[in-house]
């Protein structure tokens, strides 16, 4: 299944679709897009971090609203070197420099970095996305005024691991509060398996009879606002490789999506993230964020 309309086709970073058996090494990986403006039309900056044995990693793509690539960067993996430095390339003839310093970043238990770090992005000498708590030190390195930036987080998405609970943190709103969203699923030697989605430890969601339910979508309500969660944990429940995948959409127009997309086949996926998402941000709906949940051996 392609997801995320971005620069990472066949020649970039590839993501598994739900028949793949790809190890949890080559899955540790977070994607994050935003939206901006280059030359007054709008673009999609993804930012893909990675992690595996050699060490942290970090792609850069531009892409317009027709999937069309502009660039590409990627940093390789590393252990010792390019933790600092910057690239500079075209798209849609401008001038593209892409700068970042992880030498003191933090990490937690993902590829992402939590603090102590920045990635820059700069189109025509203008910054359009700065990432990072080192802001001064962005702004020092590529000699820009601090202004303020256009780029808006639109979209997440990142792969997950456990063997009956899954979790994460996402802030699904512009300044909303940052949550902790876990997800519970024991689908071993049970019968009847339910499947429980939990925001900051208090239940918003409930589905038994997963069996007969395994896809499905249904409205939660996070900081007082809708959310639409939809789900499909065909794979767990089946026998067959790969992953189960769940997305959170801040609007409630995503189920005619997922109603265009349904399908009677139980072996295929019934909606695409691709355009469930690619529709939703072109009608400007608000936020993606769509995991896929691995489960440990």
């Amino acid at each position: 299944m392609r997801d995320f309309p971005s620069c990472f086709g066949e020649n970039g970073v590839q993501v598994a679709d739900s028949s793949s058996s790809t190890s949890k090494t080559a899955q540790n990986l977070v994607t994050c897009v935003y939206q901006s403006t280059l030359h007054g039309r709008s673009c999609l900056i993804n930012v893909t971090w990675s992690k595996n044995l050699m060490g942290q990693g970090l792609s850069v793509g531009v892409d317009d609203l027709t999937n069309q690539c502009l660039c590409k960067v990627d940093i390789k993996p590393w252990l010792f070197s390019k933790r600092k430095g910057c690239k500079s390339l075209e798209a849609d003839k401008s001038k593209v420099d892409i700068f970042w310093d992880l030498s003191l970043a933090k990490f937690g238990s993902g590829p992402e970095p939590l603090e102590g770090f920045y990635l820059a992005v700069v189109f025509d000498r203008e910054m359009v996305l700065l990432l990072g708590n080192l802001t001064k030190e962005a702004y020092k390195k590529t000699n820009l005024a601090p202004i303020p930036c256009n780029g808006a987080f639109i979209a997440k998405r990142e792969h997950i691991f456990g063997k009956k609970v899954y979790c994460t943190k996402a802030q699904f709103f512009d300044n909303g509060q940052i949550h902790d969203v876990l997800i519970e699923c024991d689908t071993i030697g049970l019968r009847e398996p339910c499947l429980v989605i939990r925001i900051d430890s208090k239940t918003v969601m409930q589905v038994k009879r997963l069996r007969w339910k395994f896809r499905g979508n249904q409205t939660i309500l996070v900081d007082g606002l809708p959310v639409e969660v939809f789900w499909d944990v065909h794979n767990w429940l089946f026998g067959a490789l790969g992953n189960a995948v769940f997305m959170f959409q801040t609007c409630l127009s995503a189920e005619k999506s997922w109603v265009s997309n349904t399908s009677s086949d139980s072996t295929v996926m019934p909606w695409s993230c691709s355009e469930t998402f690619r529709d939703s941000q072109l009608q400007g709906l608000g936020f993606s964020l769509i995991l896929y949940a691995w489960k440990n051996e």
